[in-house]
C-alpha cells in the first residue's frame, strides 16, 4: 500500500488536474484508432499542437502504436485485473488470483527452462510485457476496478520526455481483495520504471527498465468434497452467503517476488544517410539480470498433502537468479535484408538452501551453471511478402535446446493478408520438474527428464471485412506434466514418452447493423493423447451483442450489450496450491455452463467508465460452475471501474 500512495503522489505532483485543459485543441485527442506509426517520423514544425499519434507506444520488439483513449468492444474485453483479452482464460473467484487455461500454444523460442509455479505468473510482467514512450508533453493514465468485498485494484502510469531524446516512465498496479469465500485474500503490486534516450545524431540509442513484482495470494485447498461441494451444488438459500462454506485448510499462503534490471543499447557503425545508401552495420548489446523466488508457507501441517517432516511453521522457498548478456551484429543491405547474429550467456542459480536425503537418496538442493548459445535473425520484403526467421542453439553448457522459426506475411489487398509461419523448439523442463524441496515428503524430488520437443505449423487470415481465421496444429513429444502418483495420491511430475498432436482453428468476426453489432470469437480444439495428459475443451465461445451511440450532442459515447462466454466439458485441470501448478485428472468433467454478462460503458472526452453485472445468470442456470475442481467460479456481482488518460 505504501507503493501505491507513492506513486499516486507522483502523479499529483507532476500531473495536475488542469491537464484537462488540452481538450481546447482543434483536434479531439479521443478521435484516433490505434495503428503502426514510424517512431521517427519527422513533425512539421509549423504544427506545434501535440496530436494523439505523437503519444508512442513501443513494444519490446519494437512495434509502434500510439494512445488510443476510444472506446471500442476491444476496450471492455481487456478491462480486467490483466489488462489484456482473457479469451481461454477462466479466473478463479477472487480478483488477482490465478486463472485456468482453456487453450495453449505451444510457439516457443525460449532455449531455458522457465522458473515454475506457473499458475502466479499470470500477471508476472515479463521482459516483453515491458512498453517504452515518446510524448511531446507529460501522459497520465489513470485505471481503477472494483474488487471483491474489501479492497481496489489501481494501476498508475506517468510518462514524460524531459527532451526529445530522453523519456522515463513510472507506473504502478497495487490490487487488495478479501475475496467471497473463506482464506483467499489476493495483495499483489507491479512496480515499473523505464527508460529510452537516443543521441543527437541517433547513432546510439539505449532503453532499460526496473521492475520489482510481489503476488500474494493467502490459500485454502479449495471446497472441501463433503459436504461443501454439494452444499454448493445444492443452490440453496443459507449456502449463498459463500463464507460458510468449509474449506480444506486456512493456514496457508504462497507469493511469488521478483525484481528484474534490463537493458538494450545499439550503437550505429555504418548508418544509413539517405534513400540511396544500401549498408547498415550496428552493434548490439542486451543485458538482464533477474533474482526471485517462489515461497509457501503453512502455520501447522495438513494431511491435504500427506506426510510432514515437521508440525509447524511450514516453509518451502524456491529461488532463482539468472544473468543474461547477448552481443548483436545487424546488417542491412537493401538486397539481402536485415541479418543478425547473437551470441548469449545465461549465469543461472535455481534451489534451496539445504539437502534432502529421503529413502537413503540425497537430493540436492541447487542447479547451477552457464549456459552459452548462438543465434541469429532475418528480415527481408521481397515481392510482396514481409519474410522473418530466427534460430538459436545451445552451444555449451548442461541445458541442451534449440529453435528455429519461419514466418512470412503476404498482403493480398488494402483489407486481405495471409500470414503462415513454422516452428521448431527442444528445451529443458521447468525447474520446479527438475528438483523440488518441501516440508511435505511427497514433494521432493530430483528429475532427469527428456527435452520436451515441439513443432508447429501455424496459419493466419486477416480481414475486416471477412474475418480473422487462424489455425495452428503442433506435435508434442516427451511433454511433462503435474498428476497425483498412484501411491501417495499427491501430485508429482511426469514425462509422457507418446507423441501428442494438438489442432486449433480460431475465427473471429463482427456483423454490425446500424448502432448494433454482433462481437463472435469460436475456437475448437482437437487433442490427439493416449495418456490423456493434455485436455482442452473442444469448443470455446464468446458473443457479444451491443449497441453503440453518442449522446447529448456528441459530449458522451456509449456502448451497451451482453456477453456470453461458454466452453464444452472436459477434464479440467486441477489446482495445488503448493506448487502453484494446475495437474492433470480425469475423475470428473467440468464445464458447459454459460456466463452471461451485462455491461454498460461510456466514455466522456478522455475518461471510459465501465459498469458490469457480472454473471447475472448464475442463480438460475445452475451451480455447477467451476474455474477447476474444487474451486467455484463467480457467482453474480456487480463491478465499477474507470480508465482516465491525462494530456498536458
Amino acid at each position: 500500500m505504501k507503493k501505491l500512495f507513492l506513486a499516486l503522489f507522483l502523479i499529483c505532483l507532476f500531473n495536475p488536474l488542469n491537464a484537462q485543459t488540452k481538450s481546447k485543441t482543434k483536434r479531439s485527442l479521443s478521435d484516433a484508432v490505434v495503428k503502426k506509426q514510424d517512431s521517427t517520423k519527422k513533425k512539421d514544425p509549423k504544427d506545434k499542437k501535440a496530436k494523439i499519434q505523437d503519444y508512442l507506444i513501443i513494444s519490446h520488439v519494437n512495434d509502434t502504436t500510439f494512445v488510443d483513449t476510444t472506446l471500442t468492444i476491444q476496450k471492455e474485453y481487456k478491462f480486467n485485473y490483466l489488462r489484456r483479452d482473457n479469451f481461454g482464460l477462466i479466473p478463479f473467484s477472487n480478483l488477482g488470483q490465478t486463472y485456468n487455461s482453456l487453450t495453449y500454444d505451444f510457439q516457443n523460442t525460449s532455449l531455458m527452462p522457465d522458473f515454475g509455479a506457473r499458475a502466479r505468473h499470470f500477471n508476472y510482467m515479463e521482459i516483453e510485457d515491458i512498453n517504452y514512450y515518446r510524448v511531446p508533453t507529460p501522459l497520465t493514465e489513470l485505471f481503477y476496478k472494483s474488487a471483491f468485498e474489501q479492497g481496489q485494484l489501481l494501476d498508475a502510469f506517468f510518462t514524460v520526455n524531459t527532451s526529445p531524446r530522453v523519456n522515463f516512465s513510472i507506473a504502478y498496479k497495487g490490487l487488495r481483495s478479501l475475496g467471497k469465500y473463506q482464506h483467499i485474500l489476493t495483495s499483489t503490486g507491479n512496480f515499473r520504471f523505464t527508460t529510452n534516450y537516443r543521441t543527437k545524431n541517433n547513432r546510439y540509442n539505449f532503453r532499460g527498465h526496473i521492475v520489482t513484482q510481489d503476488l500474494l495470494n493467502e490459500e485454502n485447498g479449495g471446497l472441501k468434497d463433503d459436504p461443501s461441494v454439494e452444499n454448493f451444488e445444492t443452490g440453496e438459500d443459507e449456502f449463498i452467503d459463500r463464507s460458510i462454506l468449509e474449506v480444506n485448510f486456512e493456514n496457508a499462503e504462497n507469493i511469488i517476488r521478483g525484481k528484474r534490471f534490463h537493458l538494450e543499447h545499439t550503437y550505429k557503425i555504418i548508418r544509413k544517410k539517405d534513400s540511396l545508401s544500401k549498408n547498415k552495420l550496428s552493434l548490439g548489446h542486451i543485458m538482464s539480470f533477474e533474482d526471485k523466488y517462489y515461497e509457501y508457507n503453512q502455520s501447522a501441517s495438513d494431511v491435504f498433502f500427506g506426510d510432514a517432516f515437521k508440525n509447524s511453521s511450514l516453509r518451502d522457498r524456491a529461488t532463482l537468479e539468472n544473468f543474461y548478456n547477448q552481443v548483436q551484429l545487424n546488417y542491412s543491405n537493401n538486397i539481402i535484408g536485415d541479418l543478425q547474429f547473437n551470441i548469449t550467456s545465461n549465469n543461472y542459480n535455481y534451489g534451496y538452501d539445504k539437502l534432502v536425503v529421503l529413502n537413503g537418496n540425497t537430493i540436492t538442493n541447487r542447479l547451477k551453471g552457464d549456459i552459452f548459445s548462438a543465434g541469429g535473425k532475418y528480415h527481408k520484403k521481397y515481392r510482396g511478402f514481409d519474410l522473418d526467421g530466427a534460430f538459436g542453439l545451445n552451444v555449451s553448457g548442461d541445458f541442451n535446446g534449440n529453435f528455429f522459426k519461419a514466418k512470412a506475411t503476404f498482403k493480398l489487398n488494402d483489407d486481405l493478408s495471409a500470414i503462415a509461419s513454422v516452428n521448431h523448439s527442444s528445451k529443458a523442463p521447468n525447474y520446479n520438474a527438475l528438483l523440488y524441496q518441501s516440508d511435505y515428503i511427497n514433494y521432493n524430488w530430483q528429475n532427469n527428464f527428456n527435452n520436451t520437443e515441439t513443432e508447429q505449423l501455424a496459419f493466419q487470415l486477416k480481414s475486416k471485412k471477412i474475418a480473422n481465421i487462424s489455425a495452428d496444429y503442433s506435435t508434442i513429444s516427451d511433454y511433462v506434466y503435474f498428476k497425483e502418483d498412484e501411491t501417495s495420491s499427491q501430485v508429482q511430475a511426469f514425462q509422457n514418452d507418446n507423441s501428442i498432436s494438438y489442432l486449433r482453428i480460431k475465427l473471429d468476426r463482427e456483423i454490425k447493423a446500424g448502432k448494433f453489432a454482433l462481437n463472435n470469437t469460436v475456437l475448437y480444439q482437437k487433442v490427439t493423447d493416449e495418456n490423456n495428459t493434455l485436455n482442452m475443451p473442444e469448443l470455446t465461445i464468446r458473443n457479444t451483442l451491443y449497441y453503440s451511440s453518442h449522446l447529448f450532442k456528441k459530449a458522451m459515447f456509449l456502448q451497451t450489450g451482453v456477453t456470453f462466454n461458454y466452453f464444452t466439458k472436459y477434464y479440467m485441470n486441477a489446482y495445488n496450491p503448493l506448487l502453484a501448478e494446475f495437474y492433470v485428472q480425469t475423475e470428473r468433467e467440468y464445464g458447459g455452463f454459460p456466463r452471461l454478462d451485462f455491461f454498460l460503458n461510456a466514455k466522456i472526452r478522455q475518461t471510459r467508465i465501465f459498469f458490469k453485472a457480472e454473471h447475472f445468470n448464475s442463480s438460475f442456470t445452475g451451480y455447477d460452475f467451476y474455474s477447476a475442481p474444487n474451486y467455484p467460479y463467480r457467482d453474480f456481482t456487480l463491478r465499477f471501474g474507470i480508465v482516465w488518460n491525462f494530456f498536458l
